[in-house]
């Protein structure tokens, strides 16, 4: 981030580009178009590029690697004036966990801030400015990280921790992401320059090599070019990007039967680990409920049959619940829990306590 006069800033944000020296059509790419994407499970992982290649691209403290950024400059209160997009070496100074910054840039300044918050605060200014923009504000949920501690016996030991979405933390890096997705979609789009998008029009998404409307967003076009380090839709684009912003010939042309393909394996194999991620943490949760013994849990109803237990990304069917409306607050118990099949019995045990 840089001050300019007026109050205005110029910040960056920079993305990590491994398109800059992975060349389209290389053993690297090869490896990358196998995989697609990283699988994530608890404790580890399948990455799309191998860990040496990870380490090189990564915008880790201390190191100038390769980076795409977006330059934004904005007025005093946060409004995007204008933009530019660099490919360079970024000197990173510092790399800020998410657990460990509070939300003290949302808040007005005061002496003996930790350091870095002034410049959160700035981001924070444009976050909110491009949320309004958008005018799709972010809606409040739970996420769950999995970790297991796999030196614990018998056969490790499941920890499920909640995490509060929609946090300004979580506005200001989902809207700087946003962002750079949108516009890089349209300076390709602009240019009349094929990418993988990604679309939603009247509830359905899907992948797409032209820019269209990204209605659950609020953006005419979003394509997927914030992680080329862990999927393929993102390293083809910053393919694109690269040549479009230094004037080369881009990999792929309109039309492209290459294009096409990379998109539709993309999109079925990115819904195969969606699939086998939620898979696997239907099992852990099991895991769980055996490992601390659970024999009642409160959950809410979401329809019908069905609910959603607390503290758990997990969602009951239970045969015998009564005619309730949504929301409604109810206790489950528990019984024959079956890890080889991955399933388990909730009954219905009565309204839970307000």
């Amino acid at each position: 981030m840089r001050a300019l006069t007026d109050g205005r800033f110029e910040i960056g944000i920079h993305i990590a580009a491994p398109g800059a020296a992975i060349a389209h059509g290389s053993p690297l790419d090869a490896i990358a178009r196998a995989r697609l994407s990283t699988v994530y499970m608890p404790g580890r992982k399948i990455t799309m590029l191998p860990e040496p290649v990870l380490a090189r691209f990564s915008l880790a403290a201390g190191a100038t690697p390769s980076a795409m950024s977006l330059y934004v400059e904005t007025a005093a209160d946060g409004t995007p004036l204008r933009h530019s997009t660099r490919l360079e070496r970024v000197a990173i100074a510092a790399n800020l966990r998410l657990d460990e910054i509070g939300n003290a840039f949302a808040l007005p300044a005061n002496p003996g801030e930790a350091r870095w918050t002034d410049e959160l605060r700035a981001l924070w200014r444009l976050a909110q400015k491009l949320e309004a923009a958008r005018g799709k504000p972010d809606v409040a949920r739970v996420d769950y990280s999995f970790r297991v501690d796999w030196d614990a016996a018998p056969g490790g030991k499941v920890m499920i921790v909640p995490r509060q979405r929609g946090s300004p933390l979580d506005k200001l890096v989902a809207e700087s992401m946003i962002h750079v997705n949108s516009t890089w979609g349209k300076l390709l789009a602009d240019a009349r320059v094929p990418g993988l998008y990604r679309t939603q029009t009247a509830g359905k998404v899907k992948m797409s090599t032209k820019p269209e409307a990204h209605q659950g967003l609020g953006v005419d076009q979003y394509l997927w070019a914030s992680s080329p380090l862990r999927r393929y839709s993102d390293l083809v684009n910053q393919w694109q990007l690269i040549a479009l912003i230094g004037g080369g010939k881009p990999p792929y042309a309109n039309n492209d039967a290459g294009l096409y393909a990379a998109a539709a394996d993309f999109e079925l194999t990115y819904a195969q680990y969606a699939e086998f991620q939620s898979r696997m943490e239907h099992y852990w949760c099991l895991r769980w409920l055996l490992q601390e013994r659970v024999e009642e849990i409160s959950a809410t109803v979401l329809r019908e049959n069905l609910a959603r237990c607390d503290g758990l990304p997990l969602v009951a069917r239970v045969a015998d619940l009564p005619p309730l409306a949504p929301d409604t607050r109810v206790r489950l118990k528990l019984a024959r829990i079956d890890l080889l099949a991955a399933s388990f019995e909730a009954r219905y045990g009565g309204l839970a306590p307000d």
